[in-house]
């Protein structure tokens, strides 16, 4: 049987796209706006030894896959078609790929992953978040180099959900409205110190301090972030309101901030120190303080928070664990936290993505001259996959704001919010 039957056994004759092999068998509509290759018959091997999406992921940030035309268009179609085939479809399939002497070759070796694969992803959870292990992780993702982010982010710099207050609007006017949704959430004023952990590129700082006038301090654990972020905010003029720290956010020594933000850390933190994070950000605050929590969520806390063999983990975001947005409002509140607000933004995050893909696309050539193809790759797939993800809700965005009460019980909160739509 040839790759291209193989593949029309999989997703049947009518799925539109074009299939081509190194066998020179063929598939799918000639011409089609999608179109898959299989280079070499070493992509089959790592399907074999490592199925699902991190098979194909490998075989596509090796080379020995290549996907032509739009990414998200080609996974969405494919998920599609693939979204009837059992297991026992799979295994025939497989008995008659293997009856190919080039191809049983090629699946009895074991191919070691790509490069770009993290090598300390697969270690045991009870391992994972000392203060070393962290800074491995968030270098590993976020060190890549700052003019690559700077293609796929744009100007903005941020690297976290924005919030599109109308349907035209574009990507930066989005970045800036999620950074003021957030500011006015805090309900930020003159002369109040804001700590931002995990401040990234320090785009939040440096929006309190210019449009707020408000001390902020930022901290993050990649070293590369910090060092474009103080440039920037030097750049702005912004330097005696601003400052990014390349700091472990449990090093800050400062206390006694009026307001909190935390904007894409939790995900990183882990199940088990959820506890202790949201106390530690508690205590930071005075009285009366508030804060205000972003991270990707999953829709329930059924499955595993983690997928220890998934593409996401080895490849994207090693020792990320999301939980559902109803355990992490449980973990602030147990912390002391009165939980006054709780949005899920699920569906801006899925026009975010399709914005740093557009992005991406625009900037491929130089982007693959930056970092390598096999990086970009590994970014193309996995901005496109989770772009599907918050749309078809295996995934969701959600901000929940807590105040620490005062003395009295005042949470210093309006009768009814007052940061709009």
């Amino acid at each position: 049987m040839t790759l291209a039957r193989v593949f029309e056994e999989l997703v049947g004759p009518d799925t539109p796209v074009e299939f081509v092999a190194y066998d020179g068998s063929r598939a799918g509509r000639q011409g089609a706006a999608i179109r898959f290759e299989v280079r070499s018959p070493y992509a089959v091997s790592y399907l074999v030894h490592s199925p699902g999406s991190l098979g194909l992921a490998r075989a596509y940030v090796s080379g020995y896959l290549d996907v032509s035309g739009d990414m998200y268009t080609a996974l969405s179609t494919m998920t599609q078609a693939l979204g009837d085939v059992t297991v026992s479809d799979k295994l025939k399939v497989l008995r008659e790929v293997l009856k190919d002497p080039l191809l049983r070759a090629a699946v009895s070796r074991r191919l070691d992953p790509p490069p770009q694969e993290a090598p300390f992803s697969r270690v045991p959870s009870w391992l994972r978040h000392s203060k070393r292990r962290d800074a491995k992780a968030i270098s590993h993702h976020y060190d890549v180099s700052n003019t690559f982010y700077e293609w796929v982010l744009g100007p903005s710099m941020a690297y976290t959900c924005a919030c599109f207050p109308k349907e035209d609007s574009t990507l930066e006017e989005a970045q800036y409205f999620k950074h003021d949704l957030v500011a006015k959430k805090l309900g930020l004023k003159p002369g109040m110190r804001l700590l931002d952990v995990g401040c990234g590129w320090g785009g939040m700082v440096m929006h309190a301090a210019k449009e707020y006038g408000v001390k902020a301090l930022g901290v993050t654990l990649s070293k590369q972030q910090a060092e474009w972020a103080q440039k920037a905010i030097a750049d702005r003029g912004l330097s005696e309101l601003a400052e990014v720290r390349h700091l472990d956010y449990r090093d800050v020594t400062e206390t006694g901030f009026d307001r909190v933000s935390s904007i894409g850390l939790t995900e990183h933190i882990g199940k088990k120190n959820l506890p202790a994070y949201f106390s530690f950000l508690y205590g930071k605050l005075k009285p009366g303080g508030r804060l205000l929590n972003h991270t990707i969520t999953r829709p329930d806390n059924i499955a595993p928070p983690i997928k220890q063999g998934g593409f996401i983990n080895r490849y994207v975001f090693p020792d990320g664990e999301l939980e559902g947005p109803g355990y992490i409002q449980s973990r602030m509140n147990d912390a002391g936290f009165e939980i006054r607000h709780q949005e899920n933004l699920r569906e801006h995050y899925a026009r975010t993505l399709a914005g740093w893909c557009r992005n991406l696309d625009e900037h491929w050539d130089e982007a693959v001259a930056e970092v390598g193809e096999g990086t970009a790759r590994v970014w193309k797939v996995y901005m496109a996959g989770c772009q599907i993800g918050f749309e078809q809700n295996w995934i969701q965005l959600h901000q929940t704001l807590g105040v620490k009460l005062d003395d009295s019980g005042d949470a210093h909160m309006p009768l009814r919010p007052d940061w709009g739509s």
